[in-house]
């Protein structure tokens, strides 16, 4: 993927070449065309109901913003596989480097027959997440992976068992993280009892709370300290974007707070990076933003370029806490995913994608925060950070409106844009698009996006 100057409307992002044609495009009379419809079939009669997948196109090829179908439909990709595919489905770099790796060997277990690529992602992580002190990492396979296994080394470290997390928060579907998770349906209904000692305390939410960062901070603090105990407490996990729960960013101000009162009372800060990071965010991380530096971090999704990868970065101290043999798992690090992080890393690094992250948001803002006004409300904020971005939508009272999110969500992919919904009550549009998405693909489809909302809200 080669990157040449260019520039469309206001905003200038670099131009970079692809390997398929980048257009929206539905060439079928209706969707899901024939063959996918076929696909869907076999896929009722085979898979579980509990795997519903939001786009009816079944994908055949995918490169840079578009995903294409088993028809030849074209669709726009806001969604990324959710902030998986950061640096394009079929990177070049990327796949390059898995066709190498999986030329030598394809799996050892790093546990049983230890290999480079490994210990070079670990060398990167180390590297790159915020703090110069000694750190080490642990890899692994999912973000729920990577959480637990980011709690299972704090209560190691400190010898403690209480866990805190924010309302609205998401952490993953095993055990544990469903226990950490704040959305009941789909997540949890039905699936308890659930891992104990999890509690839950309120996270900084400006349009709703109406409060500063310090002024949240203290109500969060207090809540801990009265109703936990910071001595029983083993660490605080916080998503500095939340992802599922709305793509909530916290006022300034709060994240750094907690952090410090984390550092006082001997409890690990664990910083939830895996939606945000990766440049997703307009940065490495979302906590680079204030300047926090977590005890330990989580990564995943985009770190690998869409091979399965996880991983736990922290203080060297917190991380070895637990002893050899604690940790891992049998495709943990597996060498083709670290073939591909390096790669996907490379390619954030040569393509400067945190500030092309940046500015995709500037697009965003561009075209949807006029909807502020031009709804009076209804679309009541346009909210995230850099090509993270989602906006809410309320009715004439104020009230959560999810029916109307589903219509604009429907109505987008009937027109060949993919987009995903999010929080608590399901009245929040996500936006996570490849950050390598073309400028022309980006408006286009956001101004199918605007459209959309603007039908759903006069219908």
């Amino acid at each position: 993927m080669t990157a040449m100057t260019a520039s469309t409307g206001s905003t200038v992002l670099t131009e970079l070449t692809y390997r398929l044609p980048q257009e929206r495009k539905i060439v079928t009379d209706q969707l899901p065309g024939p063959a996918s419809a076929a696909l869907a079939a076999r896929t009722a009669a085979s898979v579980a109901r509990g795997i519903a997948p939001a786009l009816s196109g079944y994908v055949v090829d995918a490169d840079g913003g578009v995903l294409v179908d088993a028809d030849g439909n074209s669709f726009i990709d806001f969604a990324s596989g959710i902030a998986v595919t950061s640096v394009g489905a079929s990177n070049p770099a990327v796949v390059a480097a898995v066709q190498d790796a999986v030329a030598h060997f394809t799996h050892t277990n790093f546990t049983t027959s230890p290999y480079e690529s490994y210990t070079a992602v670990a060398e990167k992580l180390n590297e790159i997440t915020p703090g110069d002190f000694d750190k080490r990492t642990v890899l692994l396979n999912s973000g729920s992976e990577a959480v637990e296994n980011a709690v299972k080394i704090a209560r190691s470290f400190t010898g403690r068992n209480a866990v805190v997390v924010m309302d609205r928060a998401y952490h993953g579907r095993t055990n544990l993280t469903m226990a950490m998770t704040a959305k009941n349906v789909p997540y949890k209904d039905g699936f308890g009892p659930f891992a104990p000692e999890v509690y839950r305390a309120p996270m900084s939410f400006p349009l709703h709370d109406g409060l500063t960062g310090p002024e949240a901070a203290e109500k969060t603090i207090w809540q801990m300290e009265k109703e936990i105990g910071a001595s029983n407490l083993a660490c605080v996990v916080i998503e500095p974007i939340q992802g599922e729960g709305g793509f909530v960013v916290p006022a300034e101000g709060f994240l750094p707070a907690i952090a410090e009162w984390c550092r006082a009372n001997g409890v690990v800060f664990i910083a939830d990076e895996i939606q945000a990071g990766m440049c997703r965010s307009g940065d490495w991380f979302a906590v680079n933003h204030e300047g926090v530096v977590p005890d330990l971090m989580t990564t995943a999704k985009g770190i690998a370029g869409g091979m399965p990868l996880s991983a736990v970065t922290g203080r060297a101290e917190i991380m070895d806490a637990s002893g050899p043999g604690s940790l891992g798992g049998t495709y943990a690090g597996s060498p083709i995913a670290c073939a591909a992080a390096l790669a996907s890393m490379g390619q954030m690094e040569e393509l400067d994608l945190a500030g092309r992250a940046r500015e995709i948001e500037a697009v965003v803002r561009e075209i949807l925060e006029p909807l502020v006004a031009e709804t009076d409300g209804k679309v009541a904020e346009v909210r995230g950070r850099g090509a993270m971005m989602a906006f809410e939508i309320v009715d004439a009272e104020g009230r959560p409106d999810a029916a109307t999110v589903k219509a604009i969500a429907g109505a987008c992919q009937a027109k060949g844009l993919l987009t995903l919904t999010c929080g608590l009550d399901g009245n929040v549009i996500r936006l996570l698009p490849p950050l390598v998405i073309s400028e022309t693909l980006l408006r286009e489809g956001l101004n199918v996006l605007a459209d959309a909302v603007r039908a759903a809200l006069e219908a």
